[in-house]
Parts: structure tokens; sequence; C-alpha cells
């Protein structure tokens, strides 16, 4: 099938690049000349395993184009998703303006009948707005053009999205008629195996799934850091208690682990939306509140751990951070714990050092020289007061502990991932405290 993918964002890039693999001729649509002219040369703007090699071997045969032009973009194309950001307002409601331009520009480019799908994530409704804003420019046009619209949300993790992609748990397809449903149904059912996966219900139905997915997620993440915190206070161990809960099929293992909570391009922004969008309809989503407020306090746990240990005075710490990116395998620094981390470590007077495996440039254009950045983990630790453990990279779960120990003015280690064993780092001679766990 022939595909045009609007945006070539995260979304946007995993989608086309996999598509692609799947045997569809996919063209890319972007504005940004230069990033355009990088993809074609095989250059990847994002760190996703994978994803520089599928994208190279899939535009070097042919399946895979990159383009500023629209009215390229769109020509003969069975389908015409839309994957622009709609990141969060000073309100917290998604800002629409990516996703109703491209509308616009469908709607003025467009010469043959297709399905125009919505890939971005969106308030329930927002596709239904799309279909009226392409019509209002067909009309504008002089031109009767029969098109479907559809809604298809991604439900991709990054750092391992091509899996997710191409080894889906679940599809699910917002369509008004079987007209839409019968070819996006065999758009994806190469990843699926069939049907069995896949599940097609209304538009607003679908554009709920997705912000509903999310909130739940966030939510255990959030209830598990806030029970942490009474464990923290009652002798309970978060790791007990998480294995006893998880046991229960009703609630099952995943996203129980308690941490310095939750980051990236999804997670907040779709939690911020669904509470605006709720409000805007008189529906308060008190609970989801509760989560966003667990959430912003729990990033700087740390923090006032160090207050706790060292005094409320920081100015003289060294404090040595491991990780930066908002979880492992990318180099997203979006509504990372790190940001907050810095920050207050920065307002209290502490200098600061950072390494992470990927994220450092991202990172150095965002905090600037208020950190120093080591070209490997144990350059940082040179007479540091502290290291703080922020994001569980694979390459920190097993570093030389007596290296760091030596390295370290003190050996103060706050993991807020619970990356170690308590008990094993105070016999190793570390001071060490983690999330929800007994110390020592």
């Amino acid at each position: 099938m022939k595909v045009c993918m609007v945006g070539t964002g995260y979304v946007g890039l995993v989608t086309g690049a996999c598509l692609a693999e799947s045997g569809n001729y996919v063209r890319c649509v972007d504005i940004d000349v230069e990033k355009c002219s990088a993809l074609n040369r095989g250059e990847i703007p994002i760190y996703e395993p994978g994803l520089d090699v599928m994208v190279l071997r899939n535009a070097s045969q042919g399946r895979l184009q990159f383009t500023t032009d629209i009215s390229y973009g769109v020509e003969d194309a069975d389908f015409v998703f839309i994957a622009v950001g709609t990141p969060p307002g000073p309100d917290g409601s998604a800002d629409l303006s990516f996703v109703m331009e491209v509308a616009r520009q469908i709607g003025r480019t467009l010469t043959n009948p297709t399905t125009v799908v919505t890939k971005s994530t969106v308030p329930v409704g927002t596709t239904e707005q799309i279909r009226s804003i392409i019509r209002s420019e067909l009309d504008g046009r002089g031109i009767d053009l029969d098109f479907d619209i559809a809604f298809c949300p991604e439900f991709l993790r990054e750092g391992s999205a091509i899996d997710d992609f191409m080894h889906p748990d679940r599809v699910v397809i917002g369509v008004e008629t079987d007209r839409a449903r019968e070819p996006l149904v065999r758009l994806f059912s190469p990843l699926t195996g069939g049907e069995n996966s896949i599940y097609s219900m209304s538009i607003p139905s679908a554009e709920l799934t997705k912000y509903a997915a999310n909130a739940m997620l966030a939510t255990r993440i959030s209830f598990m850091n806030e029970l942490s915190r009474f464990c923290d206070v009652s002798g309970a161990n978060v790791d007990d208690v998480k294995r006893g809960m998880g046991s229960d099929s009703r609630i099952g293992p995943r996203f129980l682990n308690p941490g310095i909570g939750y980051g990236g391009s999804c997670f907040p922004k779709d939690v911020k939306a669904l509470i605006d969008s709720s409000n805007r309809k008189g529906v308060r989503m008190s609970l989801l509140e509760a989560v966003e407020d667990i959430n912003r306090s729990q990033k700087t746990l740390p923090v006032r751990w160090l207050k706790e240990s060292a005094g409320e005075d920081l100015s003289r710490l060294t404090v040595a951070i491991w990780g930066l990116s908002f979880k492992p395998e990318t180099d997203d620094m979006r509504e990372a714990p790190a940001l907050e981390i810095v920050k207050e470590l920065k307002e209290a007077g502490a200098t600061i050092r950072a390494f992470d495996p990927v994220a450092m440039d991202k990172a150095k254009e965002i905090l600037g020289d208020s950190v120093s950045f080591g070209d490997d983990c144990y350059s940082i630790l040179d007479q540091a007061d502290c290291l703080i453990i922020v994001t569980e990279w694979l390459l920190f779960r097993e570093p030389d502990f007596d290296r760091v120990k030596n390295l370290m003015a003190r050996p103060l280690v706050l993991d807020g991932r619970n990356v170690y064993d308590p008990k094993e780092m105070e016999e190793m001679g570390f001071t060490y405290r983690s999330v929800g766990r007994p110390r020592g």
C-alpha cells in the first residue's frame, strides 16, 4: 500500500519506517528541509535502538522517502497519517495548532480519495474537527472529493518502539464505516497475525482509549511512589509489597516499580490533556490531579534525602548524577526527573556533575553550564560528596564499586531507581538510600 506520513518526529518516523519494513511504500513529509535531507542520507535525529538501520535499509530499497512537498506525499496515497506534535499549553491543554495546519494542507492538496488517519494523540472530538477542516478546504477549491477519516493511536515505548510496532499486543482503530475499517485492518494485519488483536471502535472511543491507557499507567506509577513513602516510615519493604500485589492476576506485575517519577513525551502531556479536556466538559478528574501532584513531588526525592543527610546547606557539596534521560534507551529529556533535580541542587548552591550514555548532547542544550559533564561515569566521581542514580541504564547496574567508593569524598549513594541491593551496598561500605526499602 502507499502511505503518506505527515510528521517525522518520534511517532511519525518510527511508524513510517516500520510500515516500510512491512512492504508498504511510505513518503514521510516534514517542513524541516535540513531534517528531510539528513533523513534521506540515513542520519537519524533521535536515538532509538535499531531505527537507523531500518531507515537506511528501506530508503535504499526505495520504500521510504522523506520530502517537504506535501502534494507529492499525498499523491495517490491510500492513507495519509497525521503524526505531528501536540505539546501541552500553559494550562495543560493539548496544542492542536500543528494538527490543524496539517489538516488544512491536506485539504489544499488532496486530489484522490483516501483515508486520513490521525496518529497524533488528540482530545476526543479532534478527528471530527480534522474532517471538517479538510472538507472546508476542498469546498473552497470547488472539489467534491470523497475521503474517510480514522483515528489510530500509537502505543510505542521509547527504547523498544520498533518491537512494539512490529509485534503489538493490540492495534486500536477508530472508524465510522467499513470502507475505512477494512483497508486499515489489511494494513496492520501482517503485524498482528490477523484481526484478533485489532480492536475496531468509534472514533471518540479510540481517541479516549489512548489517553486512558497512558493515564492508567501513570496512575500505577504514582500509586507505587506514594506507597513507597509509607514504606519509608512504616518499616515495610516496597519490593515485597510489589511482589505480593503483582502476583494478583487482577493487578499484574507491570508498572509497579517505585522510583522518582515518570517523564517523557507521553505520560505528563497526556495526563494534563485528559484533565483539561474533562474539565472543559464539566467532569473533574480528581484522581489524575493527584497522580500529577505525586509525580511532581517525587521527582526531587533524592534532593530531600540529601538535605536530610547533609543538612539544608548544600553549597559546599559536589553531587554526581548518573543518568539524565527520562528512561534508559532514549535520549529524550522531556519532563525528565533529572531536570528538576538539577534545578533544585543548583538553587541550593551545589556543584553538579553528570553523565549519561546517550542524552549528553540534548542535556547540554537544556542545562548549559549549570552542570559539568563527564566523559564516563567514573570521571564525575572524583571527590564527590554524593552520587544520585537518576536513570537506570544497564551501564550503571554493575559498576566497579571499589573504584566508585575510592573516588568519592563520601560514599553516599542515593538510588532513585532501586538499582542496587541495600544490604550489599551497606556491606561494601556505602551509605545507601533507595525508594521505599529498609536501609541496610
